[in-house]
């Protein structure tokens, strides 16, 4: 049975808290599992959220600061010593590859699985599968930074009415998917296009084009809300959104499920993040993330 869903590992920005592990989050995609910014603790909260170095497929990393990176020698270890089968691929800022070799090397240990890395330099397409495409975008941030798009292939839906009314039923609505047509009648005169399912996550930056590229038309977005709209001043300085902003971005892009996250530590209220993404007028399906949590990606209209 596929499953699609976030997990939900770590919610802090900067600095954890007692309640906040630092960042991480696993994208459960079918049979596949691609993990985004692996921050400190992260192999621990796997432990928690019941997620093994077996379900990885992917590392994902959008920038190289500690908050969001310094999980990934925990992890790379830990890949190494249940020597995952499979292939296992790291992207990240081509430009920060120094700290992914250091993060990689930090510590002495076995290398039984050899990582493949696919470096980020530029916006586009990183991987096409059968199940997804996996895109880039660059973000706005102190440090080079990006996010990253995951998009299903379109596909067709079986309209019952209009196969009854062309007389086609039993093995012969697989032919008509299979061959294109069946007795002079086409495809797409029987059915209907099926939208594929989109993801998107987009961690620290200022409002960009990018923000809005990897938003647009999502069904799941993961987005950074470290402050709350008062302190918009400190978001532009730091290269961060705040709740409001985010939540405009989902709002404008049409975005159904917006999960909210990353936050500073000098908020207690999560509860105002919510407030302030409901009074920038997104009416969606809203999640102010914490700790691991699961959020299934939302079921196909």
């Amino acid at each position: 049975m596929s499953v699609r869903e976030l997990v939900v590992l770590g919610t802090a920005s900067q600095v954890p808290t007692r309640h906040r592990n630092h960042n991480g989050y696993l994208l459960r995609w079918d049979g596949e599992g691609i993990l985004f910014d692996p921050g400190e603790g992260t192999q621990r909260q796997m432990l928690r959220a019941g997620v093994a170095a077996h379900d990885l497929n992917r590392i994902c990393v959008t920038h190289f600061h500690g908050d969001h990176s310094l999980g990934l020698a925990g992890v790379i270890q830990r890949v190494n010593l249940d020597q995952v089968p499979h292939e296992i691929t790291a992207h990240y800022p081509r430009s920060g590859r120094r700290f992914y070799d250091r993060l990689r090397h930090a510590t002495a240990y076995r290398e039984t699985v050899p990582l493949t890395e696919a470096p980020v330099d530029a916006d586009g397409v990183l991987a096409a599968t059968p199940s997804y495409t996996l895109e880039a975008r660059r973000l706005s941030h102190p440090v080079e930074s990006y996010g990253y798009r995951l998009i299903e292939p379109d596909g067709r839906r079986m309209l019952p009415d209009r196969l009854a009314a062309h007389g086609i039923k039993g093995p012969d609505v697989g032919r008509v998917q299979r061959e294109g047509s069946l007795n002079g009648v086409p495809l797409e005169a029987v059915s209907e296009v099926r939208r594929g399912q989109r993801f998107a996550f987009v961690m620290d930056t200022r409002l960009c084009p990018g923000v809005h590229a990897l938003a647009e038309g999502c069904d799941l977005l993961v987005i950074e809300s470290t402050f709350l709209d008062e302190d918009e001043s400190l978001a532009v300085e730091h290269g961060h959104l705040t709740a409001g902003q985010a939540a405009r971005v989902a709002r404008d892009a049409g975005v159904r499920h917006l999960v909210l996250t990353h936050f500073s530590q000098r908020y207690t209220d999560p509860e105002e993040f919510e407030r302030q993404a409901r009074a920038a007028g997104f009416e969606g399906e809203l999640t102010v993330a914490h700790d691991l949590q699961r959020v299934p990606v939302p079921k196909r209209r």
